[in-house]
């Protein structure tokens, strides 16, 4: 099983540009909503054009700008799973899973593939059910069933959990399971969340204005990114503009301080991340310990998460911005720190207007250059 794509469609405010290979495996797509995820899934799936490039699946030519090839949705074989399933209201929860079986499948053979699919998610006793009669789990498992019954070249899932609670998200998840254990070829996998990401796929797609950025593993986009949006899509809070100064130094402007970095510091070096829950409390001065203020506290349940203020910048860096004259160049002076309430005493958790010493570990820095 195999993808290759390599296309582009222009907006006038904004451009498509992508490229990447497949395999027999989940590829995640990650990124914030509106930077080209959905619209790659739609190209592949005939429902957008490109304006040029190529798409090829298991062999087959979709779409080829040069030798005018674009086949039409009908004959591309692939099953995209939108945020709202897109069930079929008037059929039946046995007639939705068999809607996308071609017309060419003797009676006999298709009623034998919804009997099987709609096994495989539990749904023989919903089978005579209209959509409105299903509850939102039931749905999405009509949803996946109609998609194995399809028996696609490829599958694509846009945002399957975008809208659901916590609780029922981490139920409707196995369902996910029972479809990739089911399905053997490439799954792309759209989403915006790291951690479902990381769950669910292989590899990860960072995306950002319409091109991507990097195609990591889970492990090296977590603890080795390689862009600026990278390091943010990881889910790393502390994510800051970086100067290189030496080999293993880097100036940070916004912040008015420099750092130091255990791993050698390349010379087009343009960010710096450290993750929040990395940071250390210390005692006193030392290497890339800072003096810092607790300007601002939150709580969630089990972690407290301190924003720092720098108090011995160096102002020939940059200038401070006060808080009411720019909300987010203020932000972006400090530090997130975050605290595991569950590990620390009650007492010693910072409070706001505490004055402290702070360590950013030379070894658990990251350094990208695009």
């Amino acid at each position: 099983m195999s993808l290759e794509v390599n296309i582009r469609k222009s907006f006038p405010s904004f451009a498509l540009d992508v490229e990447f290979q497949a395999s027999d495996e989940t590829l995640g797509f990650l990124g914030a909503s509106g930077c080209g995820k959905s619209l790659t899934m739609r190209c592949i799936a005939g429902i957008e054009t490109p304006d040029e490039g190529r798409i090829v699946v298991n062999g087959k030519v979709f779409y080829d700008s040069e030798r005018k090839i674009n086949l039409k949705p009908q004959e591309r074989k692939t099953a995209l799973l939108f945020q709202n399933y897109m069930l079929f209201p008037n059929f039946t929860a046995a007639e939705n899973v068999g809607a996308g079986i071609g017309r060419d499948v003797p009676k006999a053979e298709r009623r034998s593939i919804v009997e099987a699919e709609l096994k495989r998610f539990g749904l023989e006793s919903f089978a005579n059910r209209f959509p409105a009669q299903l509850s939102g789990g039931q749905q999405q498992r009509v949803a996946l069933a109609r998609m194995l019954a399809a028996r696609p070249g490829i599958l694509m899932l846009d945002e399957p959990f975008s809208a659901l609670d916590a609780h029922l998200k981490s139920v409707l998840e196995q369902n996910l399971v029972s479809l990739f254990d089911a399905f053997h070829g490439t799954v792309l996998y759209v989403s915006h969340d790291i951690d479902e990401a990381l769950r669910f796929c292989d590899r990860i797609a960072v995306v950002e204005n319409g091109s991507i950025m990097e195609i990591e593993t889970g492990d090296d986009l977590v603890n080795r990114p390689k862009s600026v949006a990278g390091v943010k899509l990881s889910g790393c809070k502390n994510a800051t503009a970086a100067e290189y100064v030496d080999e293993h130094r880097v100036r940070l402007p916004k912040w008015g301080v420099e750092a130091s970095s255990d791993a050698q510091v390349p010379r087009d070096v343009v960010c710096l991340g450290v993750r929040a829950f990395y940071l250390e409390q210390v005692e006193g001065p030392g290497e890339n310990v800072y003096r810092v203020r607790v300007d601002r506290v939150s709580d969630s349940r089990f972690e407290r998460t301190a924003l720092l203020g720098f108090l011995d910048r160096d102002e020939t860096f940059a200038p401070t911005v006060k808080r009411t004259d720019d909300e987010m160049k203020y932000l972006h002076q400090h530090l997130f720190w975050r605290i595991d309430k569950l590990a620390v005493s009650a007492k010693d958790l910072p409070q706001e207007g505490e004055e402290l010493w702070i360590r950013i570990p030379p070894d658990k820095v990251y350094l990208v250059t695009r």
